[in-house]
C-alpha cells in the first residue's frame, strides 16, 4: 500500500473505522475486487481475528462504508444550517451530504456496487435493496417528513426513486463533480414537487389517506376507539 489510510469517519478512529479506511485506501491502489482481508490486516499490523471481531466478511466492510455515509448525512441534517431550511431543500441537502461522504472514494464505491450487481450474488443483492430502503427512511426522519398511510407510501416510493436515480447519476458521472450531481437532484426534486401539485392528484391522495386513517383505531382516554 503506497498511502496510509485516512480517517474519514465523523467520529473517533476506532479499530473498526481504521479497518474500513485501510480497506478503502488499499482499494484505491488495487481495486475493490483485489482487496484481501489479510492485506488489510498487514497494513494495520493486526491479525485477521482482529478484523473478524468487527467484520464477519469483506462485504460487511462495504456495508460499513454506507453506514458511515448515513451517519454523515444525519449529522449534516442536525446542523444549524440545515434545520431551518424548507423541507424540499433539507431533502436535497441530506442526499448530497450522503453522497459527499462517499465522494472521496467514488471509484471504489462504484466498484463495490458493480460487485453487488454481479449475477449470482443474491446474498448481497437482497441486503442492498434493504440498505436503500433503510437510508431512505433515515432521509425521511432527518427531514421530518410528516406523511402517513397512503401519502407515506407514495412519499417513500418517490424518495426512493429520486435517491436511486441520483446515486446512479453520481456513480456514472465522468466529471466526478458533486455540484453537477446536486444540480441534477435539484431539478428532479422540483419536477417531483410540480407533479405532486397537479390537479386532481393532491385531492385524490388526501382522500385515500383519510380513508386509510379512518380504519385505524384512535387512542382516547387510554382506550382504543375507531374514528366515526
Amino acid at each position: 500500500m503506497t498511502r496510509p489510510p485516512e480517517n474519514t469517519a465523523p467520529y473517533p478512529a476506532t479499530l473498526d473505522q481504521r479497518i474500513l479506511d485501510a480497506a478503502l485506501t488499499l482499494a484505491e491502489d488495487i481495486g475493490w475486487e483485489a482487496v484481501r482481508l489479510i492485506d488489510v490486516a498487514d497494513a494495520l499490523d493486526i491479525g485477521l481475528d482482529d478484523i473478524r471481531r468487527h467484520y464477519r466478511e469483506k462485504e460487511a466492510i462495504a456495508e460499513a462504508w454506507f453506514d458511515r455515509a448515513d451517519a454523515v448525512m444525519l449529522q449534516a441534517a442536525a446542523s444549524e444550517q440545515t434545520k431551518p431550511l424548507p423541507e424540499l431543500e433539507r431533502v436535497e441537502d441530506c442526499i448530497i451530504a450522503w453522497l459527499g461522504a462517499l465522494d472521496r472514494h467514488r471509484r471504489v464505491t462504484r466498484e463495490i456496487i458493480l460487485n453487488k450487481l454481479e449475477p449470482g450474488h443474491l446474498h448481497v443483492q437482497i441486503p442492498a435493496v434493504l440498505r436503500i430502503s433503510r437510508t431512505v427512511q433515515w432521509v425521511r426522519e432527518a427531514c421530518g417528513r410528516p406523511q402517513t398511510f397512503v401519502l407515506r407510501a407514495l412519499d417513500e416510493s418517490v424518495l426512493t426513486t429520486l435517491f436511486v436515480t441520483t446515486f446512479a447519476y453520481w456513480l456514472l458521472d465522468p466529471r466526478g463533480d458533486l455540484q453537477t450531481t446536486q444540480r441534477f437532484l435539484h431539478r428532479l426534486l422540483r419536477l417531483a414537487a410540480a407533479f405532486g401539485r397537479l390537479p386532481p392528484l393532491p385531492r385524490l391522495l388526501r382522500s385515500l389517506d383519510a380513508r386509510a386513517g379512518a380504519a385505524v383505531p384512535r387512542r382516547r382516554g387510554g382506550l382504543l376507539e375507531h374514528k366515526p
